[in-house]
């Protein structure tokens, strides 16, 4: 009988950081450059070095859970967003997975089921963010009026274009 893989404190069978804590460093650094702080800013913040943030955004070390919370209270955003994005390999590595390999058929069926929600991509932020900082309102209004009547068009024609292509 085989012996599975043990990792150590999360981190994969070969010793190496794990992706998934990868994929929440990098969504740290990325969120931090969106504020334009330094290391240094962020860790100040959180009453840490820049060296401790530099860990965390290579996923050298991992984010518990309530350092985690703490990074989306100083940051101002959900704590969802620092598992945004991650592609279906990333989010088999989940440690449960090099216990038990029965365990990654399970997590690949939840993986799959998840659909990203767009509310929650960082591409929706940014366009929340960009359109709040235009001190015009009028001109805002009517920003969102255009994209309301691109989107339309473009369901429009998406329909009709189905349309056509049953006949």
């Amino acid at each position: 009988m085989k012996k599975a893989l043990k990792s150590s404190r999360g981190r994969t069978p070969q010793g190496a950081p794990n992706p998934i804590d990868i994929h929440v460093g990098n969504r740290i650094k990325i969120r931090r450059n969106l504020l334009g702080w330094s290391q240094e800013m962020l860790g100040d913040k959180l009453g840490l070095t820049f060296q401790q943030i530099q860990k965390y955004e290579k996923g050298l070390n991992r984010v518990s859970a309530s350092r985690l919370w703490d990074f989306g209270v100083v940051m101002n955003t959900p704590v969802s967003f620092f598992y945004d994005d991650m592609d279906e390999g990333t989010a088999l590595h989940s440690p449960m997975s090099f216990s038990n390999p029965k365990n990654v058929t399970s997590l690949s069926e939840n993986v799959n089921m998840f659909e990203a929600d767009p509310m929650r991509k960082q591409e929706t932020l940014e366009l929340v963010q960009a359109y709040y900082k235009i001190s015009n309102r009028k001109v805002a209004k009517q920003l969102f009026d255009l994209m309301l009547t691109m989107a339309k068009s473009q369901y429009i024609h998406n329909k009709e274009q189905s349309l056509e292509e049953q006949e």
